[in-house]
């Protein structure tokens, strides 16, 4: 008998995508379009591919475990000062650290929007800490108000994704505010913002980093995974409070972002005009799959992120499934919060116009219910 924590078996393993070689044996498929993870359909940005060729060679030296130059670059890009600053192994890692700093007990408690970012629950599990999940609201946005009264003295810590996964949904500034006015102030709100580069042109849209700046108990998280393009090479950030960063410190692994990581998120940030054409591809990519969605008869939400998520109005695992034995992945609901939803992100022309084509096939009167 090994004596694992109880609260540990309790967690789910994280359920990712399918990959396209995955799909290509299982299925005998020669053409396989992946519109599952969000990433990027342009790619890295050639920059960052040239810094990380060139510093390949460096491989045997450690990276710095300050990650001084990016935090240097970030400072800049933000205009905040570098001990205001977190990196992270991807924003799931700070999602982690965040909880062990927070949550260790049961009398602690957690909020979240549900359905919401899946890795938001371990943090709750992990601290044996009690997870309140607030449905919502029938937008399929967070429901701040129901947030607000499910506050209590024990609430230690409140997540946000704005933009939400799975749903591309955003809470205003205006609520955001309201929101803020009506917790405790000693109650941290996590604003995840990993789609923050393709909402930020909405005018009351409520950037994490101006509540950072008048002192309020929020932290900003941001990701490199999605606009910039660098999912594979796994680089977040974040930014908050002194005192959460300086706990954020004593937690994390000592060499926890890798030298690559680093130098592909300095020369990425450097590459405005790969991420300007990343967003305005992106608003195009929403109109089709959104239009798309509707002509088959289903309701999808005003996404603000780089993914559509649609109510089918019936179960989407077969709608899923069919699609796959198509060559085409996308996301089912039941994994993500609502069965009856579907999220496909936005991908290159061609393949979203497979998508299309491959979506009337499957819901056509021809395919069984």
């Amino acid at each position: 008998m090994i004596p694992i924590r109880p609260n540990v078996l309790r967690m789910e393993p994280y359920s990712p995508g399918k990959p396209v070689e995955e799909v290509k044996r299982e299925l005998g498929l020669n053409r396989v379009v992946k519109l599952a993870s969000n990433e990027n359909p342009f790619g890295p940005s050639p920059k960052a591919v040239a810094a990380v060729k060139k510093a390949a060679e460096k491989m045997h030296i450690y990276p710095d475990g300050a990650a001084y130059d990016l935090k240097s670059a970030l400072s800049k890009h933000l205009d905040l000062p570098a001990s205001s600053l977190m990196i992270g192994n991807g924003s799931d890692e700070l999602i982690h650290m965040i909880g062990l700093i927070l949550l260790g007990c049961e009398d602690d408690e957690m909020i979240m929007g549900d359905p919401s970012f899946s890795r938001y629950d371990p943090t709750a599990q992990l601290g044996s800490s009690k997870l309140i999940k607030v449905s919502l609201d029938k937008e399929h946005k967070h429901d701040l108000p129901a947030m607000a009264r499910a506050t209590t003295s024990s609430t230690k810590l409140i997540w946000i994704a704005n933009p939400n996964n799975p749903t591309g949904t955003i809470v205003r500034k205006a609520e955001f505010d309201k929101f803020l006015s009506d917790i405790p102030d000693d109650t941290v709100v996590a604003l995840d913002e990993a789609y923050f580069e393709f909402a930020e042109h909405v005018l009351d849209y409520p950037n994490a980093r101006d509540y950072v700046v008048a002192g309020k108990n929020v932290i900003g998280l941001r990701t490199f995974s999605k606009a910039y393009g660098l999912a594979g090479i796994r680089l977040g950030y974040g930014f908050g409070p002194e005192a959460v960063i300086d706990a954020i410190n004593r937690v994390r692994e000592p060499f926890n972002v890798n030298c690559l990581a680093q130098i592909a998120g300095i020369a990425a940030l450097e590459d405005e005009e790969h991420v300007r054409k990343t967003v305005e591809n992106n608003r195009r990519g929403i109109e089709i799959l959104a239009g798309a969605f509707e002509k088959a008869g289903a309701k999808p939400c005003e996404s603000f992120a780089n993914f559509v998520y649609a109510d089918l109005g019936r179960p989407a695992r077969p709608v899923f499934q069919a699609l796959l034995e198509r060559g085409v992945i996308t996301r089912p609901g039941d994994v993500l919060g609502d069965p009856n939803c579907l999220r496909v992100s936005v991908g290159t022309e061609e393949e979203m116009q497979i998508f299309i084509q491959e979506l009337e096939e499957v819901l056509s009167p021809v395919v069984a219910r």
